[in-house]
């Protein structure tokens, strides 16, 4: 992809706002913008033409160190759900103006509930905890049949603040167990059919009652037949009180149904180490579960010493285990840098919002990268601008030496454009998005 003449770096973008003596770095023409796609805008046949959308080129450096993203104005095709054609800019082109915002690649929430929410209801906090997690299920199982009344029409409220977010895809843990039985699922099956247009997802079959500490087992065995992909599971030790026992029995379920799994492990102590290390093995006797397989929180990785974390991030990569962190503070400050320094995949999403768990989601994933770089003081451009892969599900305009990967012609159309001049600033300003596309579609 060439650099048009209208390319600019970071710091002369900023140089020539108006608005960079207030310490933002917004552009005066967008502030007033209409909708971008309108409807007179949108062609019925699945094409979309923008002209004056800026993609990110490469770094600029000084004395080795990277201190801007260049970035130029292109004119963009998308046809059939994908991106046709990335050209020079064609400013007097009758084609959608993106007013020079900024295109990234469309955000990803890789861990979230949407099927118990009470998002789109009445507000309600957290209520006192007592008992931990068995606690928290006996809670649910007095609130679940109220809160399925509605659930179809609070997902997709979900939905539709993720969108607002820049989310176009979601992995979603639903509930199976015996007070909700299938119907958390069916309910949830509903909203993503409405939003099937406009939303991707992909399932885990959740027993957040435990495998055997309910009789979920017999529910999991029928919703693994179903629309899902993973099958899910929690603290093995804590809830069945057998490591070994629920995790046989969810690898074989997987292995059964050619499902992958993603196990939420908020243990950390002995039990917690003891259920990372006995699900590597179980994944390496069978490698077709390597690169399909998640633990969700692993609260217990921040409280290893440096030594034993180094050691477990390598053997987490080997087995190509993920981890999907929602990025907490406190006394639980994930080594995600250790992660990354071992290729370990890690995810991130926002988990709760607006439940009887927690209350603080706020449907952002971008918040969640610049969370991430605060933690670990990713405050360089270089640095801010690789945290953006948190939000995307790793997917990045420039690579590390700063050559163009994103977008290319054939690439699905899932992107946002923001108020924003690169990556970097995105990440560190939370900028807002003004608009989200999914497969071709201008969805918000």
């Amino acid at each position: 992809m060439k650099t048009s003449d209208n390319a600019i770096s970071r710091k002369d973008f900023i140089k020539s706002s108006a608005l960079a003596a207030a310490g933002l770095s917004l552009m005066p023409n967008i502030l007033a913008a209409s909708p971008l796609f309108e409807k007179q805008n949108v062609s019925a046949k699945g094409k979309l033409n923008l002209k004056n959308v800026r993609l990110e080129t490469g770094f600029d450096y000084e004395e080795g160190e990277v201190v801007a993203t260049k970035t130029g104005l292109f004119y963009v095709e998308i046809e059939n759900g994908k991106i046709k054609s990335i050209a020079p800019n064609q400013p007097n082109a009758k084609a959608i103006d993106a007013k020079g915002m900024l295109m990234l690649p469309a955000f990803k929430d890789m861990h979230i509930h949407l099927d118990k929410t009470l998002y789109g209801d009445q507000w309600q906090a957290v209520r006192k905890r007592t008992g931990g997690v068995k606690g928290m299920i006996a809670l649910e199982q007095k609130m679940l049949q109220e809160m399925l009344k509605n659930s179809t029409f609070k997902a997709e409220r979900m939905i539709e603040l993720l969108q607002s977010k820049g989310t176009s895809f979601a992995r979603s843990h639903v509930n199976i167990e015996p007070t909700s039985k299938l119907d958390s699922l069916k309910n949830l099956h509903k909203a993503l059919e409405a939003k099937k247009k406009s939303f991707g997802a992909e399932l885990v079959a959740f027993p957040q009652h435990g495998v055997f500490y309910t009789d979920s087992a017999t529910y999991l065995k029928e919703a693994a037949q179903m629309d899902i992909d993973f099958i899910g599971g929690v603290d093995p030790f804590t809830i069945d009180g057998a490591i070994e026992k629920t995790i046989d029995f969810t690898v074989q379920l997987a292995l059964d149904h050619k499902k992958g799994i993603d196990i939420h492990l908020h243990e950390t102590g002995e039990s917690g180490l003891n259920t990372v290390e006995y699900l590597i093995k179980k994944v390496n006797e069978n490698p077709s579960l390597k690169g399909k397989t998640y633990l969700s929180h692993c609260f217990i990785l921040a409280k290893l010493d440096k030594v034993k974390q180094e050691d477990m991030a390598e053997k987490l990569a080997e087995a190509q285990i993920g981890i999907v962190s929602t990025i907490p503070f406190g006394n639980l400050v994930m080594p995600i840098p250790t992660l990354y320094k071992h290729n370990v995949t890690v995810l991130t999403g926002n988990d709760s919002i607006v439940d009887h768990w927690n209350t603080f989601g706020t449907g952002s994933v971008l918040q969640k990268a610049n969370l991430m770089a605060q933690l670990y003081g990713y405050s360089t451009e270089f640095l801010l601008s690789r945290s953006l892969k948190l939000a995307t599900a790793n997917i990045l305009p420039l690579d590390d030496k700063g050559n163009q990967q994103w977008p290319k012609a054939g690439d699905q159309a899932d992107f946002v454009l923001m108020n924003a001049s690169c990556s970097a600033e995105a990440v560190s300003r939370i900028s807002n998005v003004e608009s989200l596309v999914y497969q071709g579609n201008a969805v918000y």
